[in-house]
């Protein structure tokens, strides 16, 4: 895969595609963790020489809409703490045929929300050259892993008009997950939790062949999950409310999960295994967590939004926590891992 190790950008334009689908409230960025994940790339880029870096990213879902409420706007803000490099310059998309006059100042620029416009999600041609023309650009970055499994305009078509490279971000989450699929260290083990059993079947199938042992918890476990593969441990105890509710895993499921990660080589984790969200029902989601984040032995890959906010959180409070990798992408990661091509990759290798 071509990354941006390989490339000479000294005085060139370079479009970058990064993922801020950030959580906003009030106006304001509430978890900064994957603007923070695009630093290292652009940082990159101005070392090797790069004239500009011009930023492009969706916020929500606006459908084609100019919605104030999923401006960028709030992660412009956040962009210039985090980027040491002068000034940072926050610009409209562009309308067709314009040029967006950016001063040489201006060493980063975020343009606005890509799904401002349907042709972003339509996959259109015309209106990423439309970008490409209007910023001048030579040469184009993906970054943007939690987008790649998505045939859209910045992840696709982008591809016939500039040669693609890979960014830091995307090159480690490319890395890791191959890991797991090409150059697995056994014993594997693969920690499954959340609600949908619908979301996780696939990747149970999957890692059946894959590995040694499958712990299942969090909601779908509390609501029946059955299985006959001896690999595939059920927890069979649960943490229940008042009213009967089965919100974490018990003491018992715990001890053996426990076990099992002491001895992995290599360690998967999808899914939180309990109501998190209530820290009474928090114990072996931190369980798990932290005896991932100490086994400095193992390959440890924490993927899936609720799971990789949760181990976020943590890590601030306990910084001494490691991971081979905290992933960015939900949907994309549990579709590298599924073995489905990613129209974003695929661009980059093109």
């Amino acid at each position: 895969m071509k990354t941006i190790r390989d490339i000479d950008v000294k005085n060139k334009i370079i479009l970058m595609r990064v993922d801020y689908n950030v959580p906003l409230k009030d106006g304001k960025v509430t978890d900064d963790l994957r603007i923070r994940a695009s630093v290292p790339t652009i940082q990159m880029l101005l070392e090797k020489g790069a004239k500009r870096v011009v930023l492009i990213s969706h916020l929500g879902r606006p459908e084609g809409k100019r919605d104030r409420k999923f401006s960028l706007s709030p992660v412009a803000k956040v962009l210039e703490k985090l980027l040491k490099v002068g000034l940072v310059g926050f610009y409209d998309l562009p309308k067709q045929g314009e040029q967006i006059a950016i001063p040489d100042s201006f060493k980063v620029a975020l343009l606005q929300n890509l799904r401002f416009d349907s042709g972003e999600e339509g996959n259109s041609a015309e209106f990423i050259k439309n970008i490409i023309d209007a910023v001048g650009a030579e040469v184009y970055v993906q970054d943007g892993f939690a987008v790649v499994h998505r045939a859209h305009a910045s992840t696709d078509a982008v591809a016939k008009f500039l040669p693609v490279y890979a960014g830091l971000l995307v090159e480690k989450e490319v890395k890791n997950l191959s890991k797991v699929i090409d150059q697995p260290e056994k014993p594997v083990l693969l920690i499954i939790g959340g609600a949908k059993v619908d979301d996780k079947q696939p990747l149970i199938e999957k890692f059946e062949k894959l590995a040694d042992n499958i712990v299942v918890g969090g909601k779908i476990a509390a609501d029946g999950y059955k299985s006959k593969s001896k690999k595939i441990y059920v927890a069979e105890d649960f943490d229940e409310d008042g009213k009967g509710a089965k919100l974490d895993i018990g003491p018992l499921s715990t001890a053996k999960l426990a076990g099992m990660i002491t001895d992995a080589k290599m360690i998967i984790w999808n899914g939180l295994l309990g109501y998190a969200e209530d820290p009474a029902y928090a114990t072996a989601s931190t369980i798990t967590a932290e005896m991932m984040g100490e086994h400095l032995s193992a390959e440890t890959v924490v993927c899936g939004g609720d799971t990789t906010g949760f181990v976020e959180n943590l890590m601030k409070e306990h910084p001494n926590l490691s991971y081979s990798l905290v992933s960015t992408g939900g949907g994309a990661a549990l579709e590298f891992l599924l073995g489905n091509k990613l129209p974003g990759i695929e661009a980059i290798k093109a």
